[in-house]
Order: C-alpha cells, then structure tokens, then sequence
C-alpha cells in the first residue's frame, strides 16, 4: 500500500525502520522477524530520473520475489518478481514523498521503503508540486509552502503548509538591505490558538508564534547564520537561546530555496525564557547603538537621544510615548559617565554581565563585525530588581565575512571597543577585563574548540548538501551578479565557501589562541 510519508529531524539512524536495516522494526515487523522485508533506502531522485532497488529479507533469510507484495505503486513504478526489484521512473507532476508498503504473506511482516521525489523546478514543462501535503520535506530537508507570497513589509493573510499541515496563518517581507535581494527573507505569525510545530528539528521548534525564514542569497556557504546561533547556544545555556534549522521554501508554487528558520526574539520568546511576555524589548538598529553618549560615525558629535540607534519592539509605554525607553536611556548614560569604581560596583545591578561578556566573545571569535553593537536584542523586566538580557542577531557577516559578502581575514585582532563603550568599560577595568581574557582562553579550549566546531559544520553539510546544490543551481549566477557585491573577484562555489569558512575557523581558533 501507499502513504503519505513524514520527515524526521536527521538522516535515518541505524535503528530507523525506514533504512531497511535488520535491527529496525520494520513498520511492524518487530525485532527478531524472520524477514524484516525492505527496500532500504530512503531513496531521493529528480522528477524525470529513475531509482532501482532491491528488495529482500534485511535479515538474510533468502525468499523468492513473489514473496513480497508491494501494492498500489505509483504511477512509473514497477515491481519485477524474477529480479526482486522495483524501478520507478516518475513524471514531471509526480513531486511527493512516497512511503510503499512491503508485505511477505507467509511470515505476516510488513515492512516500508520510502521514496523521495523532488520537484524539478529547472525542467520548462515541469509541473509545480501538485499536494504540498505529500511533499513534507526534500532530500530529507522540511519543506515550507506559503501561499499567496507576501509584498511588503506588513503582515498579510497566508496559508502556510507544512509537514502536511496547512495553517491559515500570516507572512511579511523582513529585513532591510535583504529587501532588494531576489530571493528575500520572511517572517510568518500563526494563530494564537495553532501555533507553529517542529518536534524534531533544533531539539523541539514547538509552540511558535513567530518563524523567521532567513534568506541565504548573501551566504553561500549556507550555514553562517547556524552556526553563528549555534556557538551562542552552546556558549551558556543560561542564555536566551535563539534555535535555527535548514529547510526548504516554496512561495505560490515557486521553488525558493535553502533557507535559515530562526527563532523570531519577541515577548513569547523571553516568556519561553521565563521572562514576563510584555516586559521591554529593544533592538539595535544602527551603529549608534554603541552604549555611548556620541553618535558612532562621528565620536565627537552628541546624539539626539541616549536610545539612539535603537527601537523598542515589545513593552510599556510603547515608541512614540514619553519614557519609552526610559529603562534603557538609564543604562546608556550609566555605562556612557560612571567612574571607574561606580561601573564596577554597579553594573551587575543592571546587566547580566555574563550575557554581555559572552556577547564580546563570541562576536570576536566569530568576527561578527555587524552584530558587536547594532544587530542586538536587550531585552528588561522593569519590576524592581530585573536586569536586562541579551540576544544576539544577524551573522551574514561573520566566519570570514563582511555583510557584503567581501572576505574579511581570519588573523585580524577585533575587540570592537569603538562600536560598543560597553566592551571597551568591560576591558580597561582590571576587575573584569583580566579574567575576561581568560575566559576567552577557556572557551578556546572548551566549547569554541575548533575540532568541535568543525564537527558541528560536517554535520550541517550532511544534511544541506544536496539542497545546497539544488538551490546554487537555481541562485548562483544571480548571487554572483548582484549589483551590491559584483564587482568582487573572488567568488566561490559552494563547496569552495565551505572549504574557506573550515579554514578560516580553524586559522581564527590559532590566532585568538595566541591572544588569550
């Protein structure tokens, strides 16, 4: 028999049903089957490519073919009896993923193999996916469908279907230079009352509200933004932790691409955090988000405001009323004139200072030379007694490179202390700066060691790569031509970025060794 079939968080492990191995259950099987029929697998081919395999007793117990009955096939599929094998060859509106039963009569097993057919967009007679709902993921990546596209920067109704379930939900354009991008990024609301769920991917993406679907159009390494939330996660599980996957989008029918899912920062995030819902949410906008009492193009000259460069997203009162950003201005000016023996006393009355000391070094690490300032979430309880949290955001620019895309070198001393007074208060304080420094040196050789992020990068690639491909098939020569970045003469191919970004971070980890 035929069914829809699901999609998991991983490749199948070796206990997986779905890889035909012997010690799978086998849809039904059970441990100890004396067949445990299979077809391995899973099988992933392109509209229009063929797929041969074999099917047989993963337990080793020989069985003619007319043992296995494999029903209702799919159209262009054929099971051969004499050879105990099924080709499938599917048509240009054949785009699903199939899970085909695999029944052995005489020992009452049944077993499954799953066969991925993706979309051939590139194809001029090809036939847009025809049920989205079959079409749950794609070499072995989820996959979103969101209908009608949004336009503009302003929420506007969409149906978004995934995992073969369709939500009535909303979806906006985001982003600032991104906008201009030909493939830009989106932020999709669902309803309080269907919130968005992923049980599997980022160790649980469940009970969403909010989903950013980050373009990768300036990345095509595909894995800077994961890497980048990843190495924040890991650095402290205290902190707001910001999950990410890879996953695959589709808008009116139209294959989009690879994209970054990323935790929208908001109320309900810091109310997952346990933090109150409707406490002050800001976000740092510009450069001038610099802790500091001057404008950051022109250190001589005064803001208009100590929240300069910043916008309150969440919280009471909100932009536009008196003492908006009361909170906020408070710290600024405290960081920006108190003395020496003031900040050091009293900083941890108004900051977690751990999450602002782990925030300067993971951006020097990482070299995130657009998110050490701007690019920020400062997120404050103003009950007595709370202090404000950070969230980072944004890394197009960083393992290498600038946001432009233009390379940026690994042996490059940054502490970023002319974009952010708080770090240069941090360094020139004895008190703080010195074992500041030698935390640094501890997460070099603890959780920044560069065999274990290099491991983190191999296990995204096994799961990107073949939807790395696919989407530098369908983006690369518009990346390479954007007017914003053309003029470089320097371009990569995917797997030449992913050589660069394994090489960079590994000559970064040597040079900020030699540092701290």
């Amino acid at each position: 028999m035929l069914h829809g079939a699901g999609c998991s968080d991983a490749p199948p492990s070796q206990d997986d049903p779905m890889t035909g191995d012997p010690s799978g259950t086998g849809g039904g099987s059970g441990p100890g089957g004396a067949c445990q029929p299979s077809g391995g697998g899973p099988h992933w081919l392109l509209e229009g490519e063929t797929v041969t395999f074999p099917v047989a007793c993963s337990t080793g117990l020989a069985l003619g073919g007319d043992a296995f009955e494999l029903a209702e096939l799919p159209e262009g599929a054929v099971y051969d009896p004499a050879a105990g094998e099924v080709t499938f060859s599917p048509g240009l509106d054949q785009a699903a993923v199939y899970e085909i039963e695999i029944r052995v009569a005489q020992t009452s097993e049944v077993g499954r193999v799953k066969i991925g057919v993706a979309d051939d967009w590139a194809d001029p007679s090809n036939v847009p996916v025809v049920d989205p709902a079959r079409y749950p993921e794609e070499y072995g990546l989820p996959v979103f469908f969101v209908s009608p596209g949004p336009e503009a920067k302003e929420y506007a109704p969409a149906t978004i279907v995934y995992r073969g379930r369709t939500y009535q939900a909303e979806a906006e354009l985001r982003g600032e230079s991104s906008l201009s991008y030909p493939k830009r990024s989106y932020t999709l609301k669902f309803p309080k009352n269907d919130k968005f769920n992923e049980p599997d991917e980022a160790g649980g993406f469940t009970g969403r509200r909010k989903v950013v679907l980050a373009s990768t159009f300036d990345d095509n390494s595909y894995i800077r933004q994961r890497l980048a939330y990843d190495l924040w996660n890991r650095l402290d599980p205290g902190h707001i932790q910001i999950k990410t996957y890879s996953a695959v989008l589709y808008v009116d029918g139209e294959y989009r691409g690879l994209y970054t899912v990323v935790d929208h920062v908001n109320g309900y995030l810091m109310e997952d955090h346990g933090y109150p819902q409707d406490g002050n949410l800001y976000k740092a906008v510009s450069h001038d988000a610099n802790f500091a009492l001057t404008t950051y193009a022109d250190d001589g000259k005064m803001k208009e405001t100590l929240h300069d460069g910043y916008e309150k997203k969440e919280g009471e009162p909100p932009e536009g009323e008196p003492g908006a950003f009361a909170d906020l201005e408070e710290l600024v000016d405290f960081v920006a004139t108190s003395d020496a023996a003031t900040f050091v006393a009293e900083i941890d009355a108004r900051i977690d200072r751990r999450d602002y000391e782990n925030w300067w070094i993971f951006a020097t690490f990482i070299m995130a030379n657009d998110s050490a300032g701007k690019n920020s979430y400062h997120y404050h309880d103003p009950a007595p007694g709370n202090v404000f949290r950070f969230a980072p955001w944004d890394f197009n620019a960083s393992f290498g490179q600038a946001w432009e895309t233009s390379r940026e070198r690994a042996s490059q001393r940054v502490d970023y202390t002319g974009m952010n007074l708080l770090f240069q208060r941090f360094l020139e304080e004895p008190a703080i700066g010195d074992p500041l420094r030698a935390r640094h040196d501890e997460v070099l050789h603890g959780v920044y060691a560069d065999d274990a992020i290099q491991a983190l990068v191999d296990g995204y690639i096994e799961r990107i790569d073949a939807s790395a491909r696919r989407d530098e098939a369908r983006w690369g020569e518009a990346y390479r031509s954007y007017q914003g970045w053309s003029g470089r003469a320097d371009f990569t191919t995917y797997e030449e970025e992913i050589a660069y970004v394994k090489a960079w971070i590994s000559e970064r980890w040597q040079h900020q060794d030699a540092l701290y």
